[in-house]
């Protein structure tokens, strides 16, 4: 991979971040959502802290990761669940370990002390890249959701902080 920068997700990447999360979606093993939202309502439901993109030397966006609120309970203020898509392209070339590793880095800054993601068991890719950024299996979800239809699993993985909530 050329040269290859981290910088804050912003709505101007939205185009390009959204056509990859589409593309995500059409593997039918990426999330439950059914389609990419607009930008307002992406922003409105991620953190404003930890958005980044990965941008290739041309500015062309290669892979981004987000962070959303697992709950509105104030006891959970420092546990977020984890976003990360890597356009088709760039897959295997460490996009989506840089990101993952730079979002772990910018959500302790902001004082998120548990990362968590749930991942369809066949998305293999994914599940091998969160091992390699330091998250761990804690559980299946069985049947907690349904895809045309289809009941599906997940995977929760978690990531805790080593240097945040460790007193």
């Amino acid at each position: 991979m050329n040269a290859m920068t981290l910088q804050p997700l912003a709505a101007a990447h939205w185009p390009q971040a959204s056509a990859i999360y589409e593309a995500g979606i059409a593997t039918g093993h990426a999330t439950f959502a059914t389609g990419a939202p607009t930008w307002a309502a992406w922003d409105r439901d991620h953190l404003p802290h930890s958005r980044l993109v990965a941008l290739a030397a041309g500015g062309q966006v290669l892979g981004w990761a987000a962070l959303s609120a697992v709950s509105g309970r104030c006891v959970y203020a420092g546990v977020a669940e984890v976003s990360v898509y890597v356009a088709a392209a760039a897959r295997g070339q460490g996009v989506g370990r840089a990101l993952l590793g730079a979002l772990a880095a910018a959500s302790e800054a902001a004082g998120i002390w548990t990362l968590q993601a749930g991942i369809f068991p066949e998305n293999t890719a994914s599940l091998a890249l969160h091992a390699a950024c330091g998250f761990r299996e804690v559980g299946r979800r069985e049947r907690i959701g349904q895809m045309a239809g289809v009941w599906r699993d997940t995977l929760l993985l978690e990531r805790r902080s080593s240097i945040i909530g460790c007193s």
